[in-house]
């Protein structure tokens, strides 16, 4: 494309925004949008009567909160939110002691990262309800959600890395979750002058061992050329030892890259043999580099979270491992690279691109075997387009950025700037019907969408901006997804539902495959947390120099003990709290006046650490803070602080103790 076209492209594709912009603004109230069908009728798709359950639940990245969304599908009933890479104050996750050490990292505690894709796990190409694996991308680092649980059980650090975009996409049988760098960076990481970019910066695409809980690692990594590596999703069938990254920046900016790394009219998707390089690592091939990345689990038996900090990493290059990676030109600064149920096409969605091109995996290997390059890049070969190509979908929108399919031959793609999803027919690549979304769709999903065999009933549209769709809340509006009908011929909008945080990506699964795994309550025979407190009479109080532990049971509808005395101003009392009950959604929670990080919630069977350090003398209350029972409010009670010194023994009313009447006696005289 010459110079006067690209500049006129950009013109009128800012024409467009500001069109649609102004449009947004200024378009007057509908009561039935283009591609909406009647409200009765919508809303009996979606309608869950009350006491039903939804068929799927979908996960929808929390983006900048660092939490996931659960909703039901087709209701768009937020179940739950599960923090990952930030702290909760819900259920204090990443305040209590045993948590704080899953937010560690080798910049230290970090309580606050941007979540932006999520993946499920698989078995044979197709969802099966194990686990969720989520990506921090400022911080590099994978984290394992175990749904049985709905609990963060296992976070991992990505070393070499700047800008974990691309993760944590996983291959058919999760052998392997992985990493890629949308910030290139000098790797290692040295003082070096920006302006060196091209010679001293470079990505890496990392593979995360991925099958067996509590033992991730970095099984290796490989150096890549200095781009911005963006998404990815893994082959198929045929394609399943492969998987395809997007990049754009090919033109190697370092500053204003809005314009800088817009230029050239094909970046690439690289395409990687991940089993070659498996091969590669396991013969030894490249090098030990040292490194020092965190790996934070959560025991299953103590629930306590423990750090370790990991020294080394294997790195490969493509000269140390041949025929492992290969560049495929794609147009223009492809975002999503999505492989559809059968694993032969791989479509790009070029943010800029006037078509949506679809490679043939076929093709490919057959241009491989040809060696019909057109040239290499650091020893990676480029691919002819043209050799590759399988076909592509004419005039689909402006802004295509991920495509999803419904496995009965159609593809959907979304597309940012013309705010619409297109629907495509695989093969001959034609463009079947369109649908109006509210407004500026960034990622789109159908349930089954990454596996080989997608529902073809739902699509769920992720939206970045929501002005007019919901009641005002003042600068800041409520984050936005739509639920469309693609069971028919047409696509059907039926829902809008708000969503936390900005939802980037999402994975939704058949309901039956997960209700079937849930944990209901934490066995008390099984806890080994070095503080539990199986029953009331192993309770007390216990100090060591100016460390006082609490050991402290709750039950409906009291703690044991609920009166210490002889606490001391500037004590650190750690309150380990075992909940005795063992029934399902049975939780107790419990805070004290003056604590300065954090309530606990405890699930039945857990047991929780708070800390709390009294900075004056006084008589603190303390008390559950989740409703629990008709006599909720009277769980409470109190902690008495004496000055510095002070005679006051330690003590707490355990059943061992003196009730309330005889210690009333005690002190008449």
């Amino acid at each position: 494309m010459s110079v006067t076209r690209r500049t006129g492209w950009f013109l009128a594709a800012a024409s467009v925004v500001a069109t649609v912009a102004y449009g947004f603004a200024c378009a007057p109230a509908s009561k039935q949008a283009a591609g909406t069908i009647g409200a009765a009728d919508a809303a009996s798709k979606v309608y869950v009567a009350p006491g039903q359950k939804d068929e799927f639940y979908a996960f929808l990245s929390g983006g900048f909160s660092g939490q996931v969304g659960v909703y039901g599908l087709p209701s768009g009933r937020l179940l739950k939110i599960v923090p990952v890479f930030s702290q909760f104050p819900e259920n204090g996750y990443g305040y209590s002691e045993e948590t704080k050490p899953m937010l560690e990292t080798s910049f230290g505690n970090i309580p606050w990262d941007d979540l932006h894709h999520t993946a499920l796990s698989q078995t044979n190409g197709e969802d099966d309800g194990r686990w969720l694996f989520v990506n921090a991308n400022n911080t590099p680092r994978i984290g394992r959600v175990n749904l049985a649980t709905f609990e963060t059980e296992e976070i991992l650090q990505i070393p070499n890395s700047g800008g974990n975009h691309g993760s944590p996409f996983i291959t058919s049988n999760t052998e392997y979750t992985i990493a890629s760098t949308r910030f290139s960076l000098p790797i290692p990481q040295a003082d070096v002058p920006i302006a060196d970019y091209k010679k001293a910066f470079k990505g890496t695409i990392s593979f995360v061992k991925a099958s067996e809980p509590g033992k991730m690692d970095v099984a290796f990594q490989l150096l890549v050329p200095g781009y911005d590596y963006d998404l990815a999703r893994a082959g198929k069938g045929p394609s399943k030892d492969w998987m395809f990254f997007t990049s754009y920046n090919s033109e190697q900016a370092y500053e204003k890259l809005e314009v800088n790394a817009s230029k050239a009219d094909k970046d690439f998707i690289a395409a990687v043999n991940w089993k070659s390089l498996e091969a590669c690592a396991t013969a030894g091939k490249g090098e030990l580099w040292p490194a020092n990345y965190a790996h934070n689990v959560m025991d299953e038996f103590t629930r306590v979270a423990t750090t370790e900090f990991k020294k080394q990493v294997r790195v490969l290059t493509p000269a140390s491992c041949p025929n492992s990676i290969y560049f495929l030109p794609t147009p223009k600064s492809p975002h999503g690279a999505d492989v559809d149920p059968s694993g032969e096409y791989i479509v790009a969605g070029g943010k800029l691109a006037t078509v949506i091109p679809v490679h043939s995996f076929a093709k490919i290997q057959k241009a491989i075997a040809d060696k019909a390059f057109e040239t290499a890049v650091d020893g990676i070969p480029v691919l002819k387009y043209d050799a590759i190509l399988a076909g592509e979908v004419k005039d689909p929108g402006l802004g295509p950025l991920h495509t999803e399919f419904d496995g009965k031959g159609y593809a959907y793609t979304s597309l940012f700037i013309s705010s619409e999803v297109v629907k495509w027919k695989l093969g001959t690549w034609e463009i079947v019907d369109r649908a109006p979304t509210y407004y500026s769709i960034g990622h789109l999903m159908i349930p089954g969408g990454a596996t080989t065999k997608p529902s073809g009933k739902y699509l769920v549209a992720m939206n970045k901006i929501t002005k007019d769709r919901y009641l005002p809340t003042g600068p800041e509006l409520a984050q936005s997804a739509q639920l469309y009908d693609i069971s028919g011929e047409k696509m059907k909008l039926l829902l809008d539902f708000p969503t936390v945080g900005e939802p980037h990506y999402a994975n939704a699964i058949l309901a039956s495959k997960v209700q079937a795994i849930q944990k209901k309550f934490y066995s008390i025979a099984d806890n080994k947390h070095p503080m539990a407190t199986k029953s009331e009479p192993e309770t007390g109080v216990s100090r060591s120099g100016k460390v006082v532990h609490v050991r402290m049971t709750a039950i409906r509808s009291h703690f044991s003990p609920d009166n210490i005395e002889g606490v001391q101003v500037g004590d650190t009392v750690l309150f380990h709290i075992t909940n005795l009950e063992q029934d399902w959604d049975i939780p107790h929670g419990f805070a004290i006046q003056g604590a300065t990080n954090a309530e606990l919630l405890i699930m039945p069977g857990e047991t929780r650490t708070l800390k709390w350090v009294p900075k004056a003398l006084g008589v603190y209350p303390m008390y559950c803070t989740d409703f629990c029972s008709a006599l909720h409010q009277e769980m409470q009670g109190y902690v008495r602080v004496s000055p510095v010194g002070s005679s006051v023994p330690l003590m707490a009313n355990t059943v061992k103790a003196q009730g309330q009447a005889a210690r009333a006696e005690k002190f008449k005289h």
